[in-house]
């Protein structure tokens, strides 16, 4: 099976297209297909841990099946934590998991030991960014390539217990600030060594989420070290896309405020409310369901599902586009994610809504046929 509407513009023609304020074929869409990129190209995903050509290679396959509008570099969570000491498990065809952080001792001063990493020579960073020229030459002329980073506070709990890391919040303030500083700067390394080339970084900040951390939380120990991150990413010219998953109402305008280009949210956040409450600061991105929708859902449901979402965003102030609310599982079926870019085209772009209402109509009726 492919696609059931075939694109007329690359991602890049399509976006310089709606710059210029001209009709398109469709709103940009990317349903973050993460590592099952694999599953496309026909690979183990333990592969992208050593071999940057087939890791740039799922990806560049699944990008030409699916047609959306980017793509980048990215295994798992946890590369720069390991480049700093944690023991990673490495699954042979599944994503990577953390297995044990950097700091394990009982010494109260043991974080004093864990140090910032070189991108050109620890863990796994030399394969990402080889795996990041591998992009850029091949498909960056077409559509836009990132480099996934971490941001410095869920950095920061990789290197040591995540329970224990919360606690010290309250008990040991100094040593989540000096994880935090110490991930920045790593962080930062690994940021120029991407733009230097060609890729613009997206930060997930899954740690910050108000379903883990208090917004008081958040803004003593992470906001002021991602917006260091956010503020050095654009000193080297490039924009910032950046997703934290769960709950964010609570954190939306320290958000916004940061001057992100665009905030990714999870599908248990309401994109009405974030329009509202961002306004004309940032564009929002999201955020079909990726486990009931994208994975366990038939086709017609993700469409629905997607309109939902284009009706809650289309006419936020600074732009719209629907994407998964996160990663997709790895097995989502070929046909869902070719669901969410086929209904985008059936819409159109600019959305009008009467087309809107019509098709939204549409696939309930048949949603409720289906079931």
């Amino acid at each position: 099976m492919s696609r059931q509407f075939k694109d007329s513009l690359t991602p890049a023609e399509r976006a310089k297209a709606i710059k210029a304020g001209q009709e398109v074929d469709r709103m940009p869409c990317n349903p973050n297909v993460a590592n099952g990129v694999a599953r496309v190209y026909g690979c183990k995903i333990g592969e992208f841990n050593t071999s940057a050509r087939t890791l740039a290679d799922a990806q560049i396959a699944s990008y030409r099946r699916f047609g959306y509008d980017s793509v980048r570099v990215f295994t798992d969570l946890f590369p720069w934590c390991e480049a700093m000491g944690s023991e990673i498990r490495f699954p042979e065809d599944d994503t990577a998991d953390l297995l044990v952080p950097a700091i394990t001792s009982k010494d109260p001063d043991a974080y004093k030991l864990i140090h910032g990493f070189d991108p050109y020579k620890d863990g796994r960073m030399p394969v990402h960014l080889e795996a990041m020229k591998y992009l850029y030459e091949d498909v960056g002329n077409e559509v836009g390539v990132s480099a996934a980073i971490v941001g410095p506070f869920t950095n920061a709990c990789f290197l040591m217990d995540i329970g224990t890391i919360l606690r010290m919040t309250v008990k040991r303030p100094e040593v989540v600030h000096y994880l935090c500083q110490v991930s920045l700067e790593s962080l930062i390394k690994y940021v120029d060594a991407a733009i230097d080339i060609g890729l613009g970084p997206t930060i997930s900040e899954p740690m910050s989420s108000c379903t883990v951390v208090s917004p008081k939380v958040f803004r003593e120990f992470s906001a002021p070290y991602l917006k260091k991150l956010v503020d050095h990413i654009h000193s080297r010219g490039k924009s910032v896309t950046m997703h934290i998953c769960g709950q964010t109402a609570g954190i939306w305008n320290d958000i916004a405020d940061m001057g992100c280009e665009a905030f990714s949210i999870d599908n248990v956040a309401s994109i009405s409310e974030c329009k509202k409450t961002i306004d004309d600061r940032c564009k929002i991105l999201g955020n079909v369901n990726p486990a009931t929708t994208m994975f366990l859902g038939t086709p017609d449901e993700v469409k629905l599902a997607t309109l939902k979402c284009i009706e809650e965003g289309y006419d936020s102030p600074k732009g719209f586009m629907p994407m998964s609310g996160c990663s997709l599982p790895v097995e989502t079926p070929f046909d869902n994610i070719d669901a969410m870019l086929d209904v985008c085209v059936q819409l159109g772009y600019p959305v009008k809504k009467g087309k809107l209402d019509m098709l939204i109509e549409e696939y309930e009726q048949k949603v409720a046929k289906e079931n």
